[in-house]
This record gives C-alpha cells, sequence and structure tokens, in this order.
C-alpha cells in the first residue's frame, strides 16, 4: 500500500513540475490615432433675390447679366465656406452680405424707400442645431442687417430688436455703422415716385386700394439663404428694405421666426420672399418644416403644399428656397419670377430668373 501511495505522489510531482507555469500578457494599447472624418457628400446651398412680376420682356440683356452674376457671386461665397468645412450660419451670413452690399436687390445698399422716403430695414436668422434665432426691424443705419441679426441671436437674451434700440445694440457690438445717405439709390427713388403717382391717380378716380397689385409687386428684392453644411447643420437668413411706399413703420415677414425664416435640423431651412403679410398670417416656413415632421412629407411636397395651395388660396404671392436635412433643395414660388441660384456638393450650379 505504502508503495502504491509513494508511486502516485511521484507521479503527481512530475504532472505539476511538467506544466508550464502561466503568464499574464499585458495587451499592447496603441495611442488613438485622430479620427479623419471625410466631408459628407450632401452639403448644400441654396439663395433668392426676391419673387414677383419679374418678365423677360421687361428685362434688358445688360440688367439680366447682372443679376445672374451676382447670384453667382454670392452663392459661390456660401458655397467656398461650406466646402471648406464652415458652418452653415457662416455660408448664410455671407452668402447674404454680398446680396445686400448690391443696389440689385431690395435689402441693405437696394432697400426700397417708405412712403417719408426713408430705408427701414429688416432681416432674421435661424439656427437648425439649436433653434436658436436672432432677428432685426426698422434699422436705419446698419450697413449690413443680417450681420445685426446674428449678434442678436448669439450676443443678446432676446430673438427680435427693432428701431433705436437694435441700432444701439449694433453700435454696442462694434458694427459698421452708416449714414442713411448710404441706402438711397435712383431706381428705388424713382419706383417710389412712380408708386405714388399711380395712388394719386387711383385716389382720383376713387378706385385705390389698401394694398394695391402694384405696390405688391414693387416689393420684390428680398434676398435669403439656406444651407446645409458638412457637419450635418442646417441655417436660414432673410434680409429686406421691405415694401415700397409703406407707411407706420410697417414690418412684414422676413424678420419673423417661422413666417420669413426657419431652420431646423430635424427638417429643412426655409427663406421667404413675397408679400410678408399673407408669409406672416400662413407662418409658411415653419409650416414647410411642420408638413414634413408631422405629416411626413418630403421638402418639395411640402412646399408645393404651402406655396400653390395654401399662400395662393390666401390671395398670397411669392416663393421659397429650402434644403433639407439630406441636401435635397426646392425653390418654389407662384409669381410670374423669382431670382434664385443653388449649388450642391459636387459644385453644380443653377441660376434662374423667370418661371420655371
Amino acid at each position: 500500500m505504502k508503495r502504491i501511495l509513494v508511486f502516485l505522489s511521484f507521479i503527481l510531482f512530475l504532472a505539476c513540475k511538467e506544466q508550464p507555469q502561466k503568464t499574464i500578457e499585458t495587451p499592447i494599447v496603441e495611442s488613438p490615432k485622430e479620427e479623419v472624418q471625410n466631408p459628407k457628400e450632401n452639403f448644400g446651398i441654396v439663395i433668392h433675390g426676391g419673387a414677383g412680376t419679374i418678365l423677360k420682356e421687361n428685362m434688358t440683356a445688360e440688367k439680366e447679366a447682372a443679376y445672374n452674376a451676382k447670384l453667382e457671386e454670392a452663392i459661390r461665397v456660401g458655397h467656398t465656406i461650406l466646402k471648406n468645412g464652415g458652418t452653415s450660419l457662416e455660408a448664410v451670413e455671407k452668402t447674404i452680405n454680398v446680396l445686400e452690399n448690391s443696389p440689385l436687390f431690395n435689402a441693405g445698399k437696394g432697400a426700397v424707400f417708405t412712403s417719408e422716403g426713408t430705408n427701414e430695414l429688416d432681416a432674421s436668422i435661424m439656427d437648425g442645431s439649436t433653434l436658436n434665432a436672432g432677428a432685426i426691424a426698422g434699422v436705419k443705419t446698419v450697413k449690413n442687417p443680417i450681420n445685426l441679426a446674428r449678434e442678436v441671436m448669439l450676443n443678446s437674451p432676446h430673438v427680435l430688436l427693432s428701431g433705436g434700440g437694435a441700432e444701439l445694440f449694433a453700435k454696442e457690438r462694434g458694427l459698421e455703422i452708416v449714414d442713411p445717405s448710404y441706402f438711397y439709390t435712383e431706381d428705388r427713388m424713382k419706383a417710389l415716385e412712380k408708386v405714388k403717382e399711380k395712388i394719386k391717380n387711383q385716389e382720383a378716380n376713387k378706385t385705390t386700394a389698401f394694398y394695391d397689385p402694384f405696390i405688391k409687386d414693387s416689393k420684390f428684392g428680398t434676398v435669403g439663404c439656406a444651407a446645409l453644411d458638412t457637419h450635418g447643420n442646417l441655417a436660414a437668413g432673410t434680409s429686406t428694405g421691405g415694401m415700397t411706399n409703406k407707411k407706420w413703420n410697417r414690418i412684414g415677414d422676413s424678420p419673423i421666426i417661422g413666417a420669413g425664416t426657419y431652420a431646423n435640423n430635424v427638417t429643412c431651412a426655409v427663406s421667404s420672399t413675397g408679400w410678408g403679410e399673407y408669409f406672416i398670417r400662413a407662418m409658411v416656413a415653419h409650416d414647410i418644416s411642420a408638413l414634413m415632421e408631422y405629416k411626413g412629407l418630403s421638402l418639395k411636397e411640402a412646399a408645393e403644399e404651402v406655396i400653390q395651395k395654401k399662400l395662393t388660396n390666401l390671395g398670397g404671392t411669392g416663393g421659397i428656397v429650402a434644403i433639407d436635412n439630406k441636401g435635397n433643395v426646392t425653390m418654389e414660388f407662384n409669381t410670374a419670377g423669382m431670382y434664385r441660384a443653388t449649388m450642391n456638393a459636387k459644385g453644380e450650379l443653377t441660376v434662374g430668373i423667370y418661371e420655371k
């Protein structure tokens, strides 16, 4: 028995001796590499320069070329910003600056005149990633109203400032202030005189309407932009001089969030142009977004529903430009024309003026 126990003990000893000792290996952890994110392929930008009775027979070749050139210049500025990874907000602001600085459009330098022969400027901008927004109305000395709207959004607790208070805020933020004479253009003054003469004749014949079609059509020229950047964020902005011969510090849809401007990363970014009173009543920009979010419509379907049906049935005229969160673009209007342009990530450019 002892021999058996000794033998078994010897076997166990040999087994334990021959078993290799386990070692715990420390895994090799490589230093994290910086992830290189390729720009998304669906960024894009779309702009408008106003909608109204814009007929080819009333346009000289030189003027048509000037509009096309300025629309292309403006959209290329924004497209370059987006292509280089800039934000949609920056692209919207800088693109609109080009249009505001041109006397061709009813915004900034080319703003129309009020009944008193002054210029009162409105603008708004919205960030689709946060739903933050800023707007200003009735300013007379701020060179680029869209810049002030962005300052209101980023550096004030408010959404909408107006008149003297908005101009004071502009000075505090260091924006460029100009003499009101900066906004004077001969073409806009002649347009005011023409409207007043027409109203005078109507009054003599007792046919004056509160807002007659001639005044309405004199409004086109408002500028706007909507953009999607490579980070997937949407933004929209709108700037205008309002309506020719407007009275009583009238304010249209351009500085009204949801009417003239709206952006939401869930759906789309929209900028409106047209007869502002109707765009306010229909809350056009937000309504397009709402139809997409709650009813599942595409951007094109929603825009057609709002512009061609809802707005038209109310008696309103005008249009919108918009881009959704996938980069799809629409430029919808129910007028004879709308100054417009769009450019996608491939660099494909489309510029238009007259009816589709």
